[in-house]
């Protein structure tokens, strides 16, 4: 009896650790619940509202660096115009990342302007200072003459603006947005390009925007 007991209770003791590894195991291999599904970022996934996606992102801001190089000051310019991009304002109901717009633009623009247009990295100029301040200083060497200020000024700056409407009822939600961005010359303040895109979207039910 004694050697059945021991030989059932080391059965017992095996079975609880299998069922352990075997629960763990299955937690970490197995997921619960809905897996992740990759999509490209102008894809309209199955996880949408009424608001700003990155569908519409990648939309306008195509649209946008595509109607930038068609402009005469920018496809004639002799020399390579220098631009700066200010804040975007957000007038919709929606906390998004406003400035990821310019910064796609941006990249647009860099990838396709083939050197007609230069952006200036006036967000890093506390960085730059420092920089020059090394170098007139000697404590880092330079391959020009740290005292001559080579900071460009901007040619133009770009910014723009997202306003919306919303209409709510209890057939559902409806969310109307316009974007516009303007390229501002930086002398006359003149306002030498401007384009829009509008979107319009209806849902059963409002999502949550972070």
């Amino acid at each position: 009896m004694k050697s059945l007991f021991r030989i059932s209770s080391t059965v017992l003791g095996v079975a609880a650790i299998s069922l352990s590894v075997g629960c763990a195991t299955r937690g970490v291999y197995n997921p619960s619940g809905v897996p992740v599904t990759e999509m490209q970022a102008d894809e309209r996934g199955f996880v949408t509202g009424t608001g700003v996606e990155s569908q519409d992102l990648v939309a306008v801001a195509d649209k946008m660096a595509r109607s930038i190089l068609g402009i005469p000051e920018i496809a004639n310019a002799t020399t390579v115009p220098r631009v700066v991009l200010e804040p975007v304002v957000n007038d919709t109901r929606f906390p998004i990342n406003k400035d990821i717009f310019l910064t796609r633009i941006r990249g647009q623009l860099n990838i396709q302007a083939r050197n007609k247009v230069r952006f200036l990295a006036r967000e890093q100029m506390a960085a730059l200072e420092r920089e020059r301040a090394l170098k007139q200083s000697g404590q880092v060497t330079s391959t020009s003459d740290p005292n001559i200020v080579e900071f460009r000024g901007a040619d133009f700056f770009l910014t723009g603006k997202l306003q919306g409407m919303t209409t709510r009822t209890s057939a559902g939600t409806s969310d109307y947005i316009l974007y516009s961005f303007q390229l501002i010359d930086a002398r006359t303040s003149d306002i030498i390009w401007e384009d829009q895109a509008e979107i319009k979207k209806q849902g059963l039910e409002d999502a949550a925007y972070r």
